[in-house]
């Protein structure tokens, strides 16, 4: 029986821009919000748009965000028929190479589509952040008798250059597009969310494989479609949606968290975002802890002061010590008297007695951190140390 449609998440980047935070894991598997990880956001908007079947194309350094997602158990996607696959680029008889590009990866697992003979496909990048019903553009690509359909984003003028833009005319009908123009003559902007006619999806897959081409969705794939007339709209998308991929962006999406109306809800019940949990004890304040506008997780302990944060599972903030505006991974560790603002310290890490990380601290200009201190891995800050805004400081280097 033929499947209407499933599900291809782009989950193989690097995010090199995250610097030490993807220097074990890729993009997708960091953390988000004191309990989540990147990969969480699309898998649960593909569980909540009622996608059955997924494909997680993976390639960076994949053995942590394999394990996450494991059988799919989190997204009830551990289906008999359906459910998750990963899938890393492999060996045939031909030999084997890592995915070239975006469309290449989708290429790549052509076999797999063929064999689950979908009506139509959804592609969407696996390190965004954001809430979307798939349903409700997959209605608007029959509706419009669509070959390709791209979500769309207004973004500001100014940073319209970093996207894929796009111009539509009176019916949504694209017009012109263009990846990363230098002069924008609009403001939609890709979202990297694609549903494809799966049969004129395989054929332009099928045509741009031998070709010298960057095998990309955006520069490749998109411009031959519109080239040739085929049918192609936006679907607009009204709602909170962010691309995490520098340190300054994942630490101000963090933040949007913590408005008592925030920007991007997580306590919507009816749009519930699934996880992987790790088993702890319920977090405890202590006497001499407080902590205000603040995310907690499990198994944290707060005996000192936590101002407007996120803190991950097994937090440790000793009396004396100051957390504000930061994030804080799993298993940090805030000893006595220490200060931090604005900062993003990775799992298992140790900010000794008296350090100030972020405020007043060997001052310098700021660099494309956006003003955040990000502290890398199982990292042991020394008592005392002062470690200046934007700075970037690993274990190595402290």
């Amino acid at each position: 029986m033929r499947k209407e449609w499933l599900g291809m998440i782009l989950a193989g980047g690097q995010g090199a821009r995250l610097k030490l935070l993807t220097k074990k894991i890729a993009k997708p598997a960091v953390g988000f919000g004191g309990r989540y990880r990147i990969i969480d956001f699309p898998l649960s908007n593909c569980q909540n748009s009622g996608l059955d079947t997924v494909g997680v194309l993976t390639q960076y350094k994949p053995f942590a965000l394999h394990s996450y997602i494991g059988t799919g158990t989190a997204w009830d996607l551990d289906r008999t028929y359906g459910g998750v696959y990963t899938l890393p680029p492999y060996a045939d008889e031909k030999g084997g190479e890592w995915y070239k590009g975006t469309a290449d990866a989708i290429y790549q697992n052509i076999e797999f589509l063929d064999i689950q003979d979908p009506e139509y496909v959804l592609i969407l990048s696996g390190d965004h952040i954001y809430k979307m019903d798939y349903s409700e553009m997959l209605q608007a690509h029959k509706k419009n008798n669509a070959d390709c359909t791209i979500a769309v984003f207004e973004v500001p003028w100014a940073e319209a250059s970093r996207f894929g833009i796009m111009a539509t005319d009176e019916t949504g009908a694209i017009v012109e597009f263009a990846e990363k123009p230098k002069e924008p003559k609009s403001n939609l902007a890709s979202m990297g969310v694609y549903i494809f006619s799966y049969a004129k999806l395989r054929e332009y897959l099928i045509a741009d494989a031998p070709l010298d081409t960057e095998h990309d969705f955006g520069k490749n794939i998109l411009p031959n479609m519109l080239n040739d007339n085929q049918r192609m709209f936006a679907f607009r998308f009204q709602g909170y949606w962010k691309d995490v991929g520098t340190v300054d962006s994942l630490w101000e999406a963090n933040m949007d968290l913590l408005e008592d109306v925030p920007a991007f809800n997580l306590y919507d019940p009816s749009w519930r975002i699934f996880s992987v949990s790790p088993v702890r004890p319920p977090h405890y304040v202590g006497l001499t802890g407080e902590a205000h506008r603040s995310m907690i997780g499990e198994g944290c302990r707060i005996y000192g002061k936590v101002d407007h944060s996120i803190l991950f599972s097994d937090v440790v903030i000793e009396e004396g010590a100051v957390v504000k505006d930061s994030v804080l991974f799993p298993g940090t560790i805030v000893r006595k008297g220490a200060y931090v603002e604005k900062a993003i310290v990775a799992e298992n890490s140790e900010l000794g007695e008296f350090a100030i990380v972020g405020r007043d601290a060997a001052e310098g200009p700021f660099g494309d951190n956006g003003g955040v201190v990000l502290i890398g891995e199982a990292t042991k800050v020394p008592a005392g140390a002062r470690i200046r805004k934007d700075a970037t400081v690993g274990k190595d280097n402290v």
